[in-house]
């Protein structure tokens, strides 16, 4: 008899049971499943925070790996120096001081005949300060036409070169050649340049110069109280060089995917990872400083400033690009979104360019109509490349990334202004 009254029932009973028994399994569950969002936001949480702490060391990660420990690079990076007016000064009152500190002033007298050296002793005693400021000079005007010629920027490559890079040697312990590391000082041998100098002072008349044995002085490259420690993570930055910047992408991608709201973890990520690669431009900025100040007296600071802002400016390259590319998605994603004030700033964007389509009465066709349904993969595609450019392109500049910016804003407009879905528009009258 149960049987046959549920067979009675109507349809409509039957679908509404059903609903009930479904209902009531959703609110059995409900309890528990509230647990899940929280576990979930709190993960993803977790993993964006690690991204951004993880950002910074990988931009020094891949600075270490790909410009430090890459010789090609290196010397690439350092072979600026070379026509560098601070560097040249350096390196030219390096060579002056050990030119003259072996250059016997009396043996450019030798040739004088024995009945006039008493008579030529007793003037050089006189003498022998403006004799010695004269040949110095001298000395000195050909280092500097030397270290302005091509063949110093040779000299200076090839040192580099050979050596595998100076910081390599201080920082891994490999290398060799012309670099020397004691303490927490790198240097560079400047013996090949004091070589050239010699003969140019011997072409040019300075016979003694000839005279002079092998002369060995270090210009300073770097120096720092942290030499000596970074020697023991240098290592390990160049083998996860490769590794931590796909890493840290790794994490951010999985805190977005893992967010219960993805467009908002999206932005959150961009924006923190660029914080994260802000702070150590910043850091960067206040550490040039610093280093400046606890350089001994000895050092030129204009060189060594120099020195300083050749080997960082790979690293602040990448910390350009990885704030203005974490911007830029930032914005994308929040413009992209359904927020109240997203939506104003894209109704003022496509108002104002629809309004100029209307008043030059364009009307789009298959085009208008093609691109009404692909607009949103067009649009990221323009933001793509953009970026895909940015990162291409060889050490961009401030004026590079705003060219890119507005180039891609450009063509963000023309796709606006072809998006015509070829719907009816009030006429304007006339």
């Amino acid at each position: 008899m149960a049987a046959d009254h549920d067979q009675s029932k109507p349809p409509d009973e039957h679908a509404e049971l059903d609903a009930l028994r479904a209902r009531v399994a959703v609110l059995e569950t409900r309890a528990p499943a509230r647990h899940r969002p929280r576990a979930r936001s709190f993960l993803a949480v977790l993993l964006i925070v690690v991204a951004a702490v993880l950002t910074p060391l990988s931009i020094v990660s891949a600075w270490a790996k790909n410009q430090i420990g890459d010789t090609d690079n290196y010397v690439a990076m350092m072979a600026p120096l070379a026509s560098d007016p601070d560097v040249r000064s350096a390196v030219a009152d390096r060579v002056t001081g050990a030119v003259m500190g072996h250059l016997d002033v009396k043996a450019l007298l030798a040739d004088v005949s024995p009945a006039d050296r008493p008579v030529l002793d007793k003037a050089l005693s006189k003498l022998s300060g403006p004799l010695t400021t004269g040949i110095s000079n001298f000395v000195r005007g050909t280092t500097e036409k030397f270290v302005s010629s091509d063949a110093f920027a040779t000299i200076w490559t090839d040192l580099n070169r050979s050596a595998q890079s100076a910081t390599l040697k201080a920082l891994s312990g490999s290398g060799g050649g012309a670099v020397k590391l004691t303490g927490d000082t790198v240097t560079i041998d400047l013996a090949p340049v004091i070589d050239r100098v010699k003969q140019r002072l011997v072409d040019r008349g300075l016979g003694v110069a000839a005279k002079i044995p092998e002369v060995h002085t270090d210009f300073t490259v770097l120096t720092s109280d942290s030499v000596g420690k970074a020697k023991k993570w240098f290592r390990a930055l160049q083998v996860i060089g490769f590794w931590l910047p796909l890493v840290a992408l790794a994490l951010a991608a999985g805190g977005v995917l893992l967010a219960v709201r993805r467009r908002r973890a999206l932005v959150t990520t961009a924006l923190s990872v660029a914080a994260g690669a802000a702070v150590l431009g910043l850091a960067m900025w206040v550490g040039r400083a610093f280093y400046l100040d606890s350089l001994p007296s000895g050092v030129s600071q204009p060189a060594a400033g120099a020195v300083f802002d050749a080997l960082a400016e790979p690293m602040r390259v990448l910390v350009r690009m990885v704030v203005t590319l974490g911007i830029v998605l930032a914005l994308a994603a929040w413009l992209t979104g359904d927020g109240r004030a997203a939506g104003r700033v894209m109704a003022m964007w496509s108002g104002g360019i629809g309004a100029v389509r209307d008043a030059a009465g364009f009307t789009g066709g298959p085009v208008g109509r093609w691109v009404h349904r692909a607009r949103r993969p067009l649009n990221w595609t323009v933001v793509v490349v953009a970026a895909a450019v940015l990162v291409a392109w060889d050490r961009p500049t401030g004026l590079v990334t705003v060219w890119i910016a507005l180039c891609a804003l450009v063509v963000l407009a023309v796709v606006e202004f072809l998006d015509d879905d070829s719907s009816p528009h009030l006429a304007v009258p006339g």
